[in-house]
């Protein structure tokens, strides 16, 4: 089965923690502060693999985390930083906040790789807070969190050509007949279910990849049947190539296929409705054909496309029409789905607000990551750490936030596990 998405959890490593510690060695009876800093937090990279081409393994793990620094160590040693966790997907995979649907990466080179979520600072060990007053302190910094997304991965087929058309129009064969590609063939609707990739060779230096996109139905904009599925892997290509049953076997009329599949393409994008065009007339080898080829071309004259009447069955035509299109592919720029100005607007885990006060019933209730990391920093029993808390939630603003609010000398606030009463 072809997997090309999927929901992920990622979450960086956390910073290690800075530790307490004083330098105790022989005939010195009290050191000064010695305590190592945390480790950082592993980052999360995604990494393009060549050799992986779906997106299954995601079905069976779905959540991925990165090592975490390790604590500080007495003598100014620092805690080991977590080590990275590379997560491998396929070339052309696209990456979304599962949130907000925001473009995060595009991943279409080979080796390209991305850091989705970076891992927390190590917090500071009490060596770094000693000054000429504070000569002992007994307090040191947690690690910071590391970042943490949820994110959609999808992945669009990467192919030069694209072959669109109604089912049962002899795309698989078209595609059987100018590559080593195998698809499954038979005469009943949707044999194909999953994009089939193959690799045309036209001589030395004069190669390019077609996919066989499963056939298209009207409504296939709205999802109707596998609409949305098939529609994302066309956005991928270059060129498309609109394969059209030319002798209407199924008593199919070749004009109003043409003009529905393209009022598919434009429905679902613009930007895919505007793609160079080259029409496939197929089936020509039966007699009906060229009397419906003479209608269409005058049917469509006016729409610019270049037509190459051929049989798939009999391999007539295919090699001219193989060759245009690689005439054709040498003109056309990279496929770009997303602006990189776009995805420059890309989450960031630290644009996050400081804190956040509310009430229950009497209590005021401070919460956020950084001030978790504060209380987390804080000895309740060194009268300096303690100091240290009070001024930093002053200086960022929690106690102006607070009288703002309109707290009362007396009242209680919760941050977290800690309570106390707001004194003036």
């Amino acid at each position: 089965m072809f997997i090309d998405s999927a929901n992920i959890s990622i979450k960086a490593g956390d910073g290690g923690n800075g530790i307490v510690s004083f330098r105790r060695e022989k005939y010195i009876a009290a050191g000064g502060p010695d305590g190592g800093d945390g480790g950082k937090g592993g980052d999360v990279i995604f990494f393009v693999d060549e050799n992986i081409h779906t997106l299954m393994d995601f079905r069976y793990k779905r959540k991925y985390k990165a090592q975490s620094g390790q604590d500080g160590g007495a003598v100014n040693r620092f805690g080991k930083g977590g080590e990275d966790l590379v997560i491998k997907v396929p070339v052309g995979t696209i990456v979304k906040n599962a949130d907000t649907g925001e473009v995060i990466a595009d991943l279409v080179k080979p080796e390209q790789s991305f850091i989705i979520a970076r891992g927390g600072k190590g917090g500071k060990g009490n060596q770094h807070f000693a000054t000429p007053t504070r000569q002992v302190p007994t307090f040191a910094k947690s690690g910071w969190t590391g970042e943490e997304i949820k994110v959609l991965l999808e992945l669009k087929l990467l192919a030069d050509v694209g072959l669109i058309g109604f089912p049962n129009v002899g795309k698989s064969t078209i595609l059987s007949m100018v590559s080593s590609a195998k698809p499954k063939i038979a005469n009943y609707h949707f044999t194909t279910l999953e994009p089939n990739l193959g690799v045309v060779s036209l001589g030395e230096g004069n190669s390019f990849t077609i996919a066989d996109i499963p056939g298209l139905i009207e409504g296939a904009h709205e999802g109707v049947g596998l609409g949305h599925d098939f529609l994302k892997h066309i956005e991928r290509t270059k060129l498309i190539i609109h394969v059209i049953d030319m002798a209407g076997i199924e008593g199919r009329n070749p004009v109003e296929d043409y003009y529905s599949i393209n009022k598919e393409l434009d429905q679902f994008s613009k930007k895919l409705s505007k793609k160079p065009q080259v029409i496939a007339a197929n089936k020509i080898d039966i007699p009906t054909a060229n009397e419906n080829l003479e209608q269409f071309k005058k049917a469509v004259k006016d729409e610019g496309c270049k037509i190459f009447p051929v049989s798939a069955a009999t391999n007539k035509g295919l090699k001219e029409l193989m060759f245009y299109a690689a005439s054709m592919l040498a003109k056309l720029p990279e496929t770009v789905l997303e602006d990189e100005s776009a995805n420059k607007v890309i989450y960031k885990a630290q644009e996050e607000e400081l804190f956040t006060i509310s009430k229950d019933e009497s209590v005021y209730v401070v919460e956020g990551s950084w001030v978790k990391r504060l209380l987390m920093s804080t000895n309740f029993n060194s009268y300096e750490s303690l100091q240290y808390f009070q001024r930093t939630l002053k200086r960022r603003g929690v106690i102006d936030k607070l009288e703002e609010m309109g707290i009362e000398e007396g009242d209680t606030v919760r941050i977290y596990d800690f309570e106390f009463d707001y004194m003036k």
